[in-house]
């Protein structure tokens, strides 16, 4: 069996998103020619399942006020991995994560998170 490697995952994510994996509430907002927009909770813990690692969480300010938070993940020696960090506009400004413990139940977003998990493992088994 193959090693799995980042870049792997890295596709697999990105061809699995969708308007039914980001958060609800934005959904209506998602598109196609930011496919990365409001995903970054679900991605973070499809990563995390994958490569372990800690939860990172920023806040997303604009104009010196939080509109939203920020997740992606932190691996071994503190390389940081974010595959949603394109989403934002230039006016949105993500401050520093802070280690976030993963909750031991997924709750809000758990069918997000779901569909999104099965998709990727889906991926990584056609493509190993």
């Amino acid at each position: 069996m193959n090693p799995l490697l980042l870049t792997d995952i890295e596709r697999a994510v990105r061809s699995s998103w969708g308007a039914d994996t980001c958060t609800p509430e934005f959904r209506a907002h998602w598109t196609p020619g930011n496919p990365a927009r409001d995903q970054c909770g679900t991605t973070a813990l499809v990563v995390n399942d994958l490569l372990g690692g800690e939860l990172l969480r920023g806040e997303v300010l604009v104009d010196g006020r939080r509109t939203d938070y920020h997740w992606w993940n932190r691996l071994g020696m503190g390389v940081e991995v974010d595959l949603t960090r394109e989403q934002f506009r230039p006016e949105e400004i993500v401050t520093e994560g802070v280690v976030i413990a993963r909750p031991p139940r997924i709750a809000r977003l758990r069918e997000e998170y779901e569909l999104l998990r099965d998709r990727v493992a889906g991926h990584l088994k056609r493509a190993g």
